[in-house]
């Protein structure tokens, strides 16, 4: 059983060639999803984004192309192709593509107690 879909095995690849744009959308591609780990490519077209909310664990996203607006919190951040940021557990967090953009979001959560 693969743990990772979506993406062929033993092959080189370009993250940011595994996701394509699309005009007025964003677009997705789940490599993982387990009730704690998560990895998604994300295509945003420039206007888009994700409304703010939290989540039970932390996310990272890396920049592949482009740059995203990205607020943690009453934080707001400018991430660029190659740069990273930490979204930490339970912080509102949401993003703004002000041009087409690419990331990887990391998600990791604890299994409840």
């Amino acid at each position: 059983m693969s743990l990772i879909k979506n993406i062929t095995h033993t092959e080189v690849h370009q993250l940011a060639g595994l996701v394509e744009y699309g005009e007025g959308k964003v677009v997705s591609r789940t490599l993982t999803q387990t009730p704690h780990v998560g990895l998604t490519l994300f295509a945003f077209d420039a206007g888009e984004g994700i409304s703010t909310h939290s989540a039970p664990g932390d996310a990272m996203v890396q920049i592949l192309d482009g740059s995203a607006e990205i607020t943690i919190g009453e934080t707001t951040v400018v991430v660029k192709t190659g740069e990273v940021v930490v979204m930490p557990a339970d912080i509102p967090h949401g993003l703004k593509a002000k041009e087409r953009f690419k990331m990887l979001l990391f998600f990791v959560s604890s299994p409840k107690k």
